[in-house]
């Protein structure tokens, strides 16, 4: 199996140290990747001292990726200093350092606040992808793996019609990219990740996953390890689907807590 190796994957939305991004950026370089990070803050450079690696192997610098000029600069840079981009994993999104946008019914969500939603989820994505997929159809090879939710292309929360807006169509960009892409040996999918505790989960949501079957809340590597799986050359026949990493949320009708005997 040849997974990763050897390939040069950028991953977005790394700032932080106990999030998806970062434990898929590690688990990425563990399994022999070249790997870039991006964020929006200078707190990149802290992830990049924590993910080792030196020149040639790994690479870091801040980026807003819903302004095009820098989304171009962060893949030029990647190209310069690891090489051409064989994988991309979109993470980017939900929430960013130094603004706190409060859920809120869509009736009282302002245009600035839709704006801003649908920009740093989806916008994103695409500029992102955008820049990348040009290259990797030219090479005849590319993974690009979306971080998506079930919120929005499967379940809907009070409060959230702008984020699941945005993660649903993340999910609608993947599958006419799939087909679009498909013949140059692109492959695109999306994780939609269920109940995961990060360092931005409210206690809200890390009660919600002792909810589950699995009867907890899900950790950030066992997000990676499935964009890992996504992002080899051993997932070539998986294309513009949605892998839902959720403990079995969805499936059940009536949510209980579990007796586990203890």
């Amino acid at each position: 199996m040849t997974g990763v190796a050897g390939k040069v994957a950028l991953v977005t939305g790394c700032g932080s140290a106990g999030g998806i991004g970062f434990a898929t950026a590690r688990l990425l370089h563990a399994a022999g990747a070249k790997v870039a990070i991006t964020s929006t803050t200078d707190r990149i450079e802290e992830r990049l001292a924590e993910l080792g690696g030196g020149a040639g192997e790994t690479f870091a610098t801040p980026a807003d990726l819903t302004d095009a000029a820098q989304v171009t600069a962060l893949v030029d840079g990647t190209s310069a200093a690891l090489g051409p981009i064989d994988i991309l994993v979109n993470n980017a999104g939900m929430v960013q350092v130094g603004r706190d946008e409060p859920s809120q019914p869509l009736h009282e969500t302002s245009e600035e606040g839709w704006h801003y939603g649908i920009d740093i989820n989806l916008t994103s994505c695409f500029l992102v992808t955008r820049a990348v997929l040009p290259g990797m159809m030219e090479r005849g090879y590319g993974r690009i793996v979306q971080m998506s939710s079930v919120t929005g292309p499967l379940v809907g929360i009070h409060g959230s019609a702008v984020y699941g807006a945005s993660k649903a169509g993340m999910l609608g960009m993947a599958r006419s990219l799939a087909i679009e892409a498909g013949p140059f040996n692109v492959t695109v999918n999306c994780i939609g990740p269920g109940w995961i505790e990060t360092a931005s989960s409210g206690e809200d949501e890390i009660i919600a996953g002792r909810y589950t079957p699995a009867g907890r809340a899900g950790t950030p590597d066992e997000i990676g390890h499935v964009a890992v799986f996504l992002s080899s050359e051993e997932a070539s026949y998986i294309t513009g689907q949605l892998i839902v990493v959720d403990g079995g949320n969805t499936l059940q009708e009536h949510k209980v807590a579990f007796d586990r005997g203890q």
